[in-house]
């Protein structure tokens, strides 16, 4: 028997609305110009939001007009906010080693050489299939149930509650891995200082809790339920804590229950293979989940600056596997595009509309290019009989 812990956020939260004023700025200037290059930071402290980085386009890019619609989506009033923003241009050294890359310059014009890595590092995908999603349960329930805080919260199914929050859930693993019970849900929640505690309290476990888990683990009376166990909870947001964009890493991937290479989402265009490396290397796992070849996969992408093709590929089941990690990495690399260009090209990354996956994770969403394993499927069983085939006859 084991326990696994994850949080989420929701929309209010500091860092989480400094990841979604970061996407909504990505979002528009994509509108205007997909093949922009794009790596902004945002600060938000008390009443001020500062706005930084990287933005080479062919727009002008209306940066506070994206701040202040992201501020209302997050439940905020804008003119209540000074905006700062200072940006330039991306580094020529940098631009120099996307536009044309190393492979390139050796004289290689096979597809998709062109562009290089907007950056080195190593990403990481994962899937379990311990939930539909494919991602630790944990993890499921922290985001559903923040989704849920910020429903009530529009809709007035709760009053009096505010859009900084967040969740937590411990779940009981048996010992073939898979959960069994639901240990304890924290959840804090900004509230108005007229808003009753017990009341609060008993919205929370019965309109929020209680629906959240059923469809996967219903709570028990063993459940402990702790909603704003610090108290009051009527400061909150930018006003109480300092939000910085990228601080919620493991809340945006897989609530910390897999590898993260460190780099952040939101802000990047694609061109940065923190983003594209992690979105392709998350539909790898999961396809290798949904085709049966095991029960739970870790892929590591790693890729040097300026370069096309990664320096390192693996597959690891954890043991899990139907086949050997070895095979799987060889069919894996044969189905799936690992050289920048060709994932933005498979995965459509060019497009707007980030800012919709800036909350309550990047993965697990329908009907995302990165989450669409099933059109994976048939080839990479092909390709892993292949290697098994050729393993078996040497």
């Amino acid at each position: 028997m084991s326990t696994k812990t994850a949080e989420a956020v929701c929309v209010g939260h500091p860092d989480k609305l400094c990841d979604l004023i970061a996407d909504t700025i990505l979002d528009d200037i994509l509108y205007e110009d997909p093949a922009a290059h794009v790596a902004v930071e945002v600060m938000a402290s008390g009443h001020r939001i500062i706005v930084t980085g990287e933005i080479t386009t062919v727009k002008r890019p209306r940066i506070r007009q994206s701040v202040r619609y992201a501020l209302v989506k997050a439940g905020y009033v804008p003119w209540k906010f000074l905006v700062f923003v200072w940006t330039r241009r991306q580094s020529p050294d940098i631009n120099a080693g996307v536009s044309k890359s190393l492979e390139a310059r050796f004289g290689d014009d096979t597809e998709f050489a062109l562009q290089g890595a907007g950056d080195q590092g190593t990403v990481y995908g994962y899937a379990t299939n311990e939930t539909r999603e494919r991602l630790p349960l944990p993890l499921v329930l922290s985001h559903e149930i923040c989704a849920r805080l910020d429903k009530a919260r529009k809709d007035g199914t709760i009053t009096g509650i505010k859009s900084d929050g967040k969740a937590q859930v411990s779940v009981r693993y048996d010992d073939a891995g898979q959960p069994v019970a639901i240990e304890t849900v924290v959840v804090s929640i900004q509230h108005e200082v007229a808003k009753d505690l017990d009341e609060l309290l008993a919205e929370v476990k019965t309109l929020i809790v209680a629906p959240a888990c059923k469809p996967y683990l219903p709570i028990s009376a063993d459940t402990d339920i702790l909603v704003n166990p610090s108290g009051s909870f009527t400061i909150g947001g930018p006003k109480a804590d300092t939000g910085l964009t990228g601080r919620k890493l493991m809340v945006d991937t897989y609530g910390g229950l897999a590898p993260h290479g460190g780099g952040a989402f939101s802000g990047k265009d694609a061109s940065k293979v923190d983003r594209s490396g992690a979105y392709m290397a998350r539909l790898i796992a999961k396809t290798i989940v949904d085709a049966r070849l095991a029960r739970e996969c870790q892929v590591a992408i790693s890729y040097a600056i300026g370069k096309a093709d990664p320096v390192a590929f693996t597959v690891d089941t954890l043991g899990t596997g139907e086949y050997s990690d070895e095979i799987l990495t060889k069919a894996a690399s044969e189905v799936f595009a690992l050289r920048p260009g060709a994932i933005i090209d498979a995965l459509g990354l060019r497009a707007p509309g980030y800012m919709r996956y800036s909350t309550y994770g990047h993965f697990g969403h329908a009907r995302l290019y990165w989450e669409n394993s099933f059109a994976h499927v048939d080839a990479l069983e092909k390709a892993v009989t292949k290697y098994a085939y050729e393993n078996n006859a040497d």
